[in-house]
């Protein structure tokens, strides 16, 4: 799960400002605003609003992201960092630079990907200029200024999504929702107002992670008004959502809902299996809606993939296999069945296995032993199918993993099984 991203470049400005020079440039400009005669004229609140948005810059120093750390040490000069260490960030390693106002982050290939501000000049600087510009539209009687107006908005928009992509960097959830609603919230009052979807999702997703179901739910609802579904993750989002606040009816309808839409993804059908399961209705019904998109479309291969995916997840082992096999039928180039069939007598061999190891009564413990294995054997030629099948080396090294484990087990069975074994595992250590 993640948030929704939209990837830019962003370039760097001819000249950034000192933070006292922006600030005494604000102070100039806030003054103008006093006089009457001044702030009846538009021009007045757009300088306003280009201060306070030199204000949010200055302190960034002259970097922009995407920069190169060669760049900016030419660009910066003699101006150096008071400290450099290695720190993660969402499960990625970054080299962060400290100076006086701002934190530089470089990734991995040593470009610029995070500025942090530690010293801002105005903590409310883009809520701020939002303000002055929307005083400059609401002045602007000709209209004469629309046009650097609305783009002038939309920056503050973009500006808000920076700060809530920083902030979920940074693990600071709360604060990431409330930037991208900024941002939405923005958008819809330039005068050409427009919908953020990415920034209306991430707002909601944000606030899902930190289980403010309140919050979030209208941030998905406007999600599902205005058809920016996330491949079906709005749905399942907001069924959990209901869910979490005991609106069951109003879950099982959204997830229902959803899986018409989009009856491959896994976020539904999980919510759909474990409403089922916990409120102890007939499943059927999940059947029956997966029986629809089956006969719109009958030579969909994963549709079935989908239909032996739930039939496993309930225990249905039997339903399971016959529908992950009729999706390989359908397609014979469609690896997930085949996949799908390996992976269910794996787990069932795990399963045996750990009852095997509870179990002190000899005989019994000899028993499921022979159980276990030939749960094992059956995963071979459906996860072998499987590789030979596939075109993605990565599904391949999947699928390597799993048939290693298994030949392991039987590698001194005979000269065949350490074979599997020694092809399998070159395959898991050295790629394809």
């Amino acid at each position: 799960m993640a948030l929704a991203v939209l990837l830019a470049v962003q370039a760097a400005d001819a000249q950034v400002k000192s933070p006292a020079d922006a600030k005494k440039a604000v102070e100039s400009a806030t003054e103008a605003t006093a006089n009457p005669k001044k702030a009846a004229k538009p021009a007045t609140w757009l300088k306003l609003a280009g201060a306070y948005m030199d204000a949010y810059s200055a302190p960034m120093g002259n970097g922009w992201i995407g920069a190169s750390k060669q760049e900016l040490t030419f660009i910066m000069g003699s101006q150096k960092p008071s400290a450099t260490q290695t720190v993660t960030l969402a499960g990625e390693t970054y080299t962060k630079e400290q100076y006086k106002t701002m934190n530089y982050y470089y990734n991995a290939n040593q470009q610029l990907a995070l500025i942090e501000v530690t010293k801002p000049v105005y903590a409310d600087a883009l809520d701020q200029a939002l303000n002055a510009y929307l005083k400059a539209a609401e002045v602007d009687a000709k209209g004469s200024k629309t046009k650097d107006i609305d783009a002038g908005i939309k920056n503050i928009s973009s500006k808000f999504i920076e700060q809530g992509m920083n902030s979920y960097m940074f693990g600071d959830l709360k604060a990431a929702s409330t930037y991208f609603e900024k941002a939405v919230k923005a958008s819809e009052s330039a005068p050409n107002p427009a919908i953020d979807t990415m920034a209306l999702y991430n707002a909601g997703f944000t606030a899902w992670m930190t289980q403010d179901y309140a919050r979030a739910e209208p941030f998905f609802k406007k999600c599902l008004e205005v058809n920016y579904l996330e491949d079906g993750e709005v749905y399942a989002k907001l069924a959990d959502i209901y869910s979490k606040l005991d609106r069951k009816a109003d879950a099982k309808s959204t997830l229902e809902a959803g899986f018409s839409a989009y009856p491959q993804n896994q976020s539904i059908i999980i919510g759909l299996i474990n409403y089922y399961i916990e409120s102890g209705e007939n499943p059927d019904e999940l059947f029956a809606l997966l029986d629809v998109a089956k006969k719109n479309e009958p030579n969909n291969a994963s549709l079935y993939y989908v239909e032996g995916d739930i039939h496993s997840k309930l225990g249905h082992k039997d339903e399971a296999i016959a529908a992950y096999m009729k999706s390989y039928e359908i397609n014979p180039e469609y690896e997930f069945g085949l996949i799908g069939v390996g992976i269910l007598y794996y787990n069932e061999a795990l399963e045996i296995q750990e009852k095997a190891a509870n179990e002190f009564d000899d005989a019994k413990y000899m028993a499921l032993i022979e159980q276990f294995e030939a749960a094992l054997m059956n995963a071979i030629d459906p996860f072998e199918k499987a590789f030979n099948v596939t075109k993605d080396n990565q599904i391949k090294v999947s699928i390597a993993e799993y048939l290693k484990n298994i030949y392991y087990r039987f590698r001194e069975k005979g000269p065949q099984y350490e074979e599997g074994y020694n092809k399998y595992s070159t395959i898991v250590s050295n790629g394809l």
